[in-house]
This record gives structure tokens, C-alpha cells and sequence, in this order.
């Protein structure tokens, strides 16, 4: 049976460890990492899947925000990394773990959620879409499709033309 945490409860290098084996030693490569850089997850949508006492899922968000060519700064909160130890993907850890975070971000998202991932599998299953995306630029080369928003606890994703990046 598996046990959802805060991830604040788990020694940093199992998470690392966690990613490393999710994502390879070239994750910090990602742009993902260039737009939360300098930022700490948020401690209250970071959570980690553990079974019979072994790390097997994390996910983390991060405070980034969406910056106007007028200077204004809407804040969001990025999603993800969502990793699973590749020897347990498609037992629906990731799920689990998106669902902690998405009843946790009711209260506690202090921003629309947003994050770069296959829109057909967090369209269909989570609500994010590329409707609000499609003016927002990254500090990097992407897939536009990929980029995704969704709003929550009354936070709506800005929709007008700006950069993301670390708040």
C-alpha cells in the first residue's frame, strides 16, 4: 500500500536519486530547470509516494511567475517534476501523486498551475490545457502544445504574451 508525504520528510538525496533514475543525469538540462531556477519547491504541493518503507514516486511544484512586456508579474505555480522509479512506472503512483497535489493546491496554490507535459495525458486525466498558453514564451527551446495551464483556487492562468520564469 502506498503512503503519500509531505516530501519535506524524505532525505534530499533519495529525491535526487529518484530523479536521476526517472529523468537521467541530463535532467538539469530541461528547460524546466532554467524556469524554476534559484526557486525551492513549495512545501505544501511537494509530496512523495513511498511503499513498504522505499521512496517509488515524487512530485514537486515550484513559484514561478508570468512576466508582461509591461513589467506586470502574475504568479503561478509550475508543476513537476512528477518522476516514478522506472522499475514501478504504470502502477498509478503519478496519479496518485497529481491527485495529493491537486486537492493540496485547492487552499494552497497561491497562483494558476502551469507545467511542460503531454497534453492528451494531463488534459484528459488533470484539466491542463494549452488554451492560455499560446502567447507565453520560455527561456528555451520547446513544444508549444506542450506547455500547459489550469486554473485553480481561484487563480485563472493569464492568457496575454509574456515570459515564465522564476519568481
Amino acid at each position: 500500500m502506498v503512503e503519500l508525504l509531505p516530501l519535506s520528510n524524505i532525505e534530499p538525496a533519495a529525491v535526487e536519486d529518484l530523479l536521476d533514475a526517472a529523468f537521467g543525469a541530463d535532467r538539469f538540462e530541461r528547460i524546466a530547470y532554467r524556469i524554476r531556477n534559484g526557486m525551492k519547491a513549495v512545501p505544501a504541493l511537494s509530496f512523495a509516494a513511498v511503499e513498504k518503507g522505499a521512496l517509488v514516486g515524487a512530485i514537486q511544484c515550484w513559484p514561478v511567475a508570468h512576466r508582461a512586456a509591461d513589467g506586470t508579474a502574475t504568479p503561478l505555480v509550475m508543476v513537476g517534476p512528477v518522476a516514478v522509479r522506472p522499475d514501478v512506472q504504470r502502477g498509478g503512483y503519478g496519479r496518485a501523486l497529481m491527485a495529493q497535489m491537486l486537492a493540496a493546491a485547492e487552499t494552497a496554490a497561491d497562483g494558476a498551475l502551469m507545467m511542460i507535459g503531454d497534453p492528451e495525458y494531463y488534459g484528459r486525466f488533470f484539466g491542463f490545457t494549452a488554451d492560455a498558453t499560446a502567447a507565453w514564451d520560455l527561456p528555451g527551446p520547446f513544444e508549444r502544445r506542450r506547455l500547459l495551464a489550469r486554473p485553480v483556487n481561484g487563480c485563472d492562468p493569464p492568457v496575454g504574451a509574456g515570459m515564465i520564469g522564476p519568481r
